[in-house]
Order: C-alpha cells, then structure tokens, then sequence
C-alpha cells in the first residue's frame, strides 16, 4: 500500500534550542531540572514555551544515560489484582516516589520461572523493583538484578531473601485469623473462597492453607470453594451451599465477601445464623453490608514510609527494616 505522506520528522531538543534561541545545553538544563546549573526565569519560561508549541518530550533513556542511571521503579502487574485496599496504597506508593523523582512503572509479564521475570524486568534497566509478591523471588534473581544495575530490591514476602529488603507479608496468617475466629464462633465446616481470576491464586492459596493450619488442630474441616467476581458465579455458588453445608466462610476479601454475602442472602440462606461470612481488607463497604461485614484488617506500612526506604536503596544501598504487615480481626455482625 502506497504511502500517501511522509511520517513526520520527530522533534528534538535542537529544534526546541532554536525556537527558544538558546544552545540544547540550556535546554537540557531546563527540561531535566538539572541541579548545580543557573538559568535565568525569563529563558527557562521560553524554553518551557518552546517545548510546548513543538510538542516535545524529553527521551527517557537518553536522560538515564546522562544521569549515569535509571529513573524507574518496575512494580509488577499482578499487584493491580490484589483488592482495592492494596491497589489503592499503591497508587500512593507511585505518588510518593513521584515526588521524590522516580517514575513508577507496572509490568505486565507473566513469568512461571522467577529468572525469567528477572530477565525480563532487567532489560527495562529500573533503578529498583518493588513486588508484593515477592515469594517467588529467589536469591539468583535477585542477583542477576543487582548485576544488571538495579540498585533496590524491595519485596513484601513469608521470607527474608539474600540482597532483597523483605517486608514480613503472610498470607497464611491472614487465613489462620479468618479460621481461628470462626472456630472460637463455633462454627466447624468453613468454606474457603479461591478466586478464580488470574493473577489471585498466589496470594489465595496460602491464606486457604492458613485457615486449614486452623482447622486442623480443632474440630473443623475447610473446604475450597471458587468464585469469580461475577454476580452469574455467586449466584450459582450460593444455589449450591445447602448441598455443600458449610456453616462458615472466608471469602478472600471484603469485595468477594459483600458478593457472596447478597448472594446467599438472596437464595434465603441468612447471615449469621446459618452461614458467617468473613471478608478482608476492612474496607469501608464492610461496615456498609446488612448485617456488617466481620473483616480481617491488614495493617500495611505507610506508602510514603516504603517509598523512602526504595529511594534509599537507591541512593545508599541500604535501608531501616519495615515492621512486618499485621492481620487483626474487625468483629461485626456477619459472624
């Protein structure tokens, strides 16, 4: 197919540098904020004005090389995945190392081999990489990152791993709390929900194997039950709980929770008396569900404080210990 126009010639700082009429130093100076180097307001504003007309964009990995390193902290994806609590604190982590210069960066790769993940997030050469599911980063990923230039490990994980700054996160425990209040409840056949959309399992499986830890050592059994965040999957989940007859639920977090809670209770299944229903995350919808929803809260480190701690990894190699993430059981009326 013939082209009917060329593409367009992209703009460069020396295009900007004679709108401005100003050398590209000065522009370079001016669009990366270059510390140590005085430009008077009066050319900084018809630099920025020139930038503006023309459309330009400063090159990312030109000014890394410049800088001698990477302005990127690669979060990733899965995370997005984890629940509104969890995503929420993460868009503050991104506005914290924001401010403190750094682009954060969420990749979407999907690795079964942890070297391969590090491969991968290798290439985009981040000055740190940031992962809550940091349980499948092992020792050799580690260092192939480090030797690769990346200056900060930082990983929400059960166990400390070597050159990694390791948040304390398990899941397990969040399960263990779910199950142990509702055993104390009385309650002995606890359905566990598995969500079924990808990216979950990671996190879903370990809190499952918590709350079995639980029942094991009392009079109780669990049983996995899978839900997708559909009301069509809660509806069909909560048509089969009589045949199912389990008298309780941890149902992951509070989103699936209030799912399956208006499900059961449309199927004439009342919560608490036949079914409790435990949901996680404390989010404000809990309070909001008819009964209140019982909730296990997870206390997170502030954004702020974990955005820190990444910028001093990469500024000094090291960093304080983060206390670990606490589970605390919220009792409402839906248990």
């Amino acid at each position: 197919m013939a082209r009917d126009a060329q593409v367009p010639a992209s703009i460069t700082s020396a295009d900007v540098a004679r709108l401005a009429g100003v050398s590209r130093a000065t522009v370079s100076f001016v669009l990366n904020d270059t510390q140590g180097h005085r430009v008077s307001a009066g050319t900084r504003d018809r630099v920025l004005e020139a930038a503006r007309r023309l459309g330009y964009v400063p090159h990312a990995a030109a000014r890394s090389l410049r800088a001698g390193r990477s302005n990127l902290v690669l979060m990733p994806a899965s995370i997005s995945a984890v629940g509104r609590l969890v995503s929420d604190w993460v868009d503050d982590l991104q506005s914290g190392l924001d401010r403190l210069g750094y682009t954060a960066v969420l990749h979407a790769g999907r690795f079964s081999d942890p070297l391969d993940a590090a491969r991968a997030w290798a290439e985009l050469r981040p000055a740190a990489v940031v992962t809550l599911d940091g349980d499948r980063l092992t020792s050799r990923a580690a260092d192939l990152l480090t030797r690769a230039g990346v200056r900060g490990l930082l990983a929400f994980a059960v166990h400390p791993v070597d050159g990694v700054q390791t948040v304390g996160f398990d899941h397990a425990h969040i399960g263990a709390t779910a199950a142990a209040h509702l055993v104390a409840r009385g309650r002995t056949r606890i359905g566990v929900v598995v969500p079924k959309e990808r990216g979950l399992d990671t996190m879903a499986r370990p809190r499952l194997a918590g709350a079995e830890s639980v029942a094991a050592r009392h009079l109780a059994t669990v049983t996995p039950v899978e839900l997708a965040y559909s009301r069509d999957s809660a509806r069909t989940l909560a048509r089969s709980w009589r045949r199912l007859g389990l008298d309780a639920v941890f149902a992951y977090n509070d989103e699936y929770a209030a799912l399956l809670l208006h499900a059961l209770q449309a199927e004439g299944i009342a919560v608490p008396d036949e079914v409790a229903v435990v949901g996680c995350d404390d989010l404000v919808l809990a309070e909001l569900q008819h009964p209140p929803l019982t909730t296990v809260r997870l206390e997170l480190p502030s954004a702020a404080r974990i955005a820190a701690v990444v910028h001093q990894l990469i500024e000094t190699g090291t960093a304080a210990q983060v206390p670990p993430v606490e589970s605390v059981l919220v009792q409402r009326l839906s248990s």
